[in-house]
Parts: C-alpha cells; structure tokens; sequence
C-alpha cells in the first residue's frame, strides 16, 4: 500500500488535468450531433484504463458505445470486482447560467467546474486511477478488477440489458462498485445500500377534435383539462398520502435498528427547508423528513400539458390533456403490481367522456444491498482511511435500474461509494466536484481493492 500511495502523490497533478481532459469533451448522449463526441470520449476512456493495465476495448451496443476492461485472473481466490460507471453526460441547460463554459473545466474555490464533474466522469475516474495506482505503483493488483462504462446512462440505459445478459461471462463478478451516489455532507462520506424502484406514466386524455370555444361549447362536453386534474386528485389523499387501493399493502415499514441509525443522523430540516426555498415541508404524515425521502413510497406529478399555456388569455376547451406520474417504490414492493394498481384507478376516476390512454415508460425494483458483507465491510474501511472519517450508511430517493439488473443477471450486490457533495449541482448548471473529494475518492478506490482483495469474497 506504500507503494501504491506514493504512486498517488506523485501523480495528483497528472490525475486532475486528465480528468479535465474527459471532461472538456461534449458527450451528450441526448443530443445526436454529439454521437462522434461520444466516440471519441469512449476512446479516451479506454486509453485510460489501458493505462492503468488493464485490457481494454470499445464494444458496440446498438447506441452508443460501452467500454469493456478486464485486469485478468489473479492468483488465488481473489474476489472479482466490476465497475461500473457512465462517461455520457447532461445537456448543458441555459448558458447563461453558466458562471464559466460546461466543457471548459475551471477551477474555483477547490473545486472543478464542468458538465459530467461529479455525474459521472469525475467519479469514474477516481476508480481508473486508483487501478493505475498499484498496477504501476505496486506492480500487481490484488484482486481481478473489471470495468463496464457506458455512453447511455443519462437516455435511461436503453442497451444495457441485453448487453449485460449477451455479455454475462464476461462480467461476472463478485460485487459492483458504483460511484454514481453521494455523501452525505461535507466531512460525511457515505455508503449507500438502498435506492427506490420507479413506475413513470404517462396519462393521455382526449376529447374534442380540436380546441373548442369554452363559451360557445361549455357545458356540453367533458373538458379533458377537467378530468385529468379530477384523475391526479384521486390519486392523493390531503395528508400526503397515495391513494391508489393497494399501494401500501406490501410496504415494510423500518426495524427498530435502523430507524434509531437513520434518526440519529445529523440533518438540518431548517438548512434543507432554505436550500428548497419552500414555504413549508409536507408529506406523508407520521414521518420524518428523511424516511419520506429515502424509505416511503411517493407519487408525484412531474409534467402537466393541456389548452392555452401562453402569455395571456385564451377561452378554450382543451382537446387534449396530458399527465406524468412517477411512483418512488421502496423494497418489498412488485413494481408491476403497482403499476397494474395504478391503471385501475386511473380507469376508474375517468369517466367515458373522453378517451383515455395510459403509456408506462418504465418500471424498476427498488434495491437493498446487504450491510454485512465482505465488500461492504471492506467498503467502510476503505472510506474510513480514505477520508479520515467513518462512513454514514444512508438510503436515496432516487433509482438506479442497473441495480437490480445486475443483480438478477449477474448474481452480484453493488457498493455504492458517492464521492460527490449533494449540492454539487448534478443535471444543473455549474456542475461541480471538489478536488479534495476526487482525490480523497481515488484513495479511498485504491485502500478498498486492498482491503477486499485481503480479505477474500
């Protein structure tokens, strides 16, 4: 491990202005004049990781490319590490929020700034060089280390399936490690176990042929603007919680143990509530603020379409009206199951005065990774002498539906490592990543294949 840190010290420079060269290139999966960018990022990554030592080569996906990496066997029973990572990124939004160019890394306050900082190069790489480390600080790494980085992360993975499953052998591994998370705060790094599934729908309602006048034609037609408010309504009790019959009937509500951790935790529900910007926090009642957010199951509203939305008025009846809904599901619960409830009570709050559709656009498992196994164990470890601070275990509100695939076909639990700040302004305009938590996450890389590959499976 000497050696291997005194590779890192010696290389710090090379490593940040290398990860300013990943991020200085336009990768938008999004955007379709960006598929060369992509390309040429894709090579950049796999340079990278040859580099490190590692065999390398950019795989076709039917998208965008992956890049696929292997250090080979090892002697022993040495556990196999995959990770995994995504080099696409956001697009950059309104430029004028911008305080210095997305793709002109600019160091501010510790910090670089840049489209892909913190989501997802910036944290990728911390694993990269922490290979490089001790293939070419130690020589040898102590366990077999393989590396999937997609180029689709950001367009909802749509490849990822049938390449894992067309790819298996080739990633089989032990555990999945994932920089792709949070800490929990500043000088609180964090392990994540457990992430939310999702059902997003989409509600389309149809009336008229076309927009009618509503003084005219009022009063005699079913205004599909109506009926969709009346429909979300349906789906939501007052007090915060959802409506649909059904939706709570397999939810696990928290053993004592980890209630007791997760309310110990030191947050700030002031701090958060200015940071929002909110009048007032709400939601479902008998709960704190951080079991709403990381361990109850949500629904909310995240589009609305329908009539006139210009500037002024406009006296019409919509012909049509459209709805997006997205559930946050917690373990336990069977997303299809939810997302057959959530159908039913849509058909039944629509009455046959319009015509109704309902489009799934995706449906995920929620994941909970084991808290004590060898690679969770060696995790803790490695954060604690990485960071110089013991870790904070946490959940997120968000979904990953890579976890549960890479669990249902490759057998294998993911560790989640986030390196980033919460406010590091992920899919916003100055995106950033503190250089010290970069760093701190390359050592942090490098004591955890040590620790794991002592350690054993």
């Amino acid at each position: 491990m000497d050696q291997v840190l005194a590779y890192y010290e010696s290389h710090r420079a090379d490593f940040l202005n290398r990860m300013k060269d990943l991020l200085r290139m336009p990768s938008i999966s999004a955007q379709s004049a960006h598929k060369d960018d992509l390309r040429k990022c894709a090579g950049l990554v796999r340079q990278y990781l040859t580099t490190a030592g590692l065999q390398a080569e950019i795989m076709e996906t039917g998208g965008h490319p992956a890049v696929l990496a292997d250090s080979g066997p090892v002697e022993g029973d040495r556990p196999v590490v995959l990770v995994y990572g995504h080099y696409d990124v956001q697009p950059e939004g309104d430029l004028n929020l911008w305080h210095s160019p997305p793709f002109e890394p600019t160091e501010r306050d510790g910090a670089v700034f840049a489209r892909g900082a913190a989501d997802d190069k910036g944290q990728m790489l911390t694993h990269v060089f922490a290979a490089e480390c001790w293939g070419k600080g130690a020589g040898r790494l102590p366990l077999r280390l393989k590396f999937l980085i997609e180029g689709e992360e950001e367009v909802a993975s749509a490849h990822l399936e049938g390449f894992t499953k067309d790819h298996r052998d080739q990633l089989a591994c032990d555990y999945v490690l994932i920089s792709d998370t949070a800490q929990f705060g500043p000088g609180r790094p964090a392990l994540t176990y457990g992430v939310k599934g999702i059902v997003y729908k989409e509600i389309l309602l149809h009336g008229p042929t076309q927009n009618l006048h509503s003084g005219s034609f009022g009063g005699t037609v079913a205004n599909p603007g109506n009926i969709l408010a009346h429909i979300i309504a349906s789906l939501y009790q007052a007090d915060g919680r959802v409506a649909i019959p059904g939706f709570y009937d397999d939810v696990v509500e928290l053993g004592a143990d980890e209630k007791a951790t997760l309310m110990a935790l030191p947050f700030d529900e002031a701090g958060y509530l200015k940071e929002l910007g909110c009048p007032k926090l709400f939601g479902e009642p008998g709960y704190s603020t951080l079991e709403r957010r990381w361990v109850r199951p949500t629904l909310d509203v995240n589009g609305l379409v329908g009539g006139y939305t210009g500037e002024g008025a406009s006296t019409v009846i919509p012909s049509d009206a459209v709805g997006k809904v997205s559930m946050r599901l917690v373990p336990a619960q069977d997303p299809q199951k939810i997302s057959q409830a959530f159908d039913g009570a849509v058909r039944a709050a629509c009455p046959d005065s319009v015509q109704l559709k309902i489009l799934t656009h995706g449906v995920v498992a929620a994941y909970l990774a084991p808290l004590d196994s060898a690679g969770m164990k060696a995790a803790a470890r490695a954060i604690s002498r990485g960071f110089g601070a013991e870790p904070t275990y946490i959940r997120e509100g968000g979904s990953l539906p890579i976890l549960p695939l890479f669990k249902e076909v490759l057998g294998a639990d993911s560790i989640m490592m986030g390196f980033a700040l919460p406010n590091c302004n992920l899919h916003g305009p100055n995106e950033f990543l503190h250089i010290r938590d970069f760093e701190s996450g390359i050592r942090t890389s490098a004591y955890f294949y040590g620790e794991l590959g002592t350690d054993g499976r």
